[in-house]
């Protein structure tokens, strides 16, 4: 009885440690590299609030489509702030997801609450930066009657989950000097994406500046202002936007 009792004190331990060891890892993450605030402010161009999730209105239009954004691992969701006001401009709302420890795979299923929150949204898109893209398509494929559309930013789905037969619409973007995301799985996930799928590469453009937080550890050196990948990133998926249904 001692013996068990101490074999389990040393597993308890062992877990703590490894709880502590864990949470060092993941707790700092990468932030914003703009004034928040002041963007918030200064922008004519849409409303932004923060409560418990980021909600992204544009300015003097109702809108009738929703994207969901999950941001990448460890990066704060202000971060993708920049990005988002520019889908939102065109006349969309776009909702994004704090997560637990700043990682979607804590919360793959938030878009559950954003879709309850926003019911005059009929029609509703998701997607994400990385990890955040990877949980965005698990959500996606176990929800093809809420989701329309897919998108993902230097990100793909896990191999077992196959959308040939699913009726979604789906667009990956990466940047051609991404060193961070695994970009042969990127391009091979047309082997488990619709046959209309659409792949876009940006040249010049690389993985952190899907975001607005900095340069990235072990990231390749972009080759295009952040500026410039967010508008062309956000022009496609404005595209995308309209021929979803």
């Amino acid at each position: 009885m001692k013996k068990n009792k101490k074999i389990a004190g040393i597993l308890a331990s062992l877990l703590v440690i490894f709880i502590i060891i864990f949470l060092v890892w993941a707790v700092p993450a990468y932030k914003p590299n703009f004034d928040v605030k002041g963007f918030i402010k200064s922008n004519e161009k849409v409303e932004i609030k923060i409560d418990r999730n980021i909600v992204i209105n544009p300015m003097n239009k109702k809108a009738e489509k929703g994207v969901i954004f999950y941001p990448g691992g460890k990066v704060e969701p202000s971060a993708y702030i920049k990005i988002a006001s520019n889908i939102a401009q065109e006349g969309y709302r776009v909702v994004i997801t704090p997560m637990p420890l700043n990682l979607a795979i804590f919360n793959k299923n938030k878009a559950d609450e954003v879709i309850k929150e926003n019911s005059d949204i009929n029609v509703w898109i998701i997607g994400g930066h990385s990890l955040g893209g990877v949980m965005a398509a698990d959500y996606a494929y176990n929800h093809s009657g809420k989701i329309k559309g897919l998108f993902l930013l230097a990100s793909y789905p896990q191999e077992k989950l196959n959308f040939k037969q699913k009726n979604t619409k789906v667009i990956s973007i990466w940047g051609s000097e991404d060193k961070v995301a695994d970009l042969d799985k990127v391009k091979s996930a047309k082997n488990i994406l619709p046959d209309d799928a659409l792949f876009v590469e940006i040249k010049g453009g690389n993985h952190g500046q899907f975001g607005s937080y900095g340069e990235q550890k072990g990231d390749g050196e972009a080759k295009i202002s952040e500026e410039e990948q967010q508008k062309i990133t956000a022009e496609y998926i404005i595209r995308f936007l309209e021929i979803i249904e």
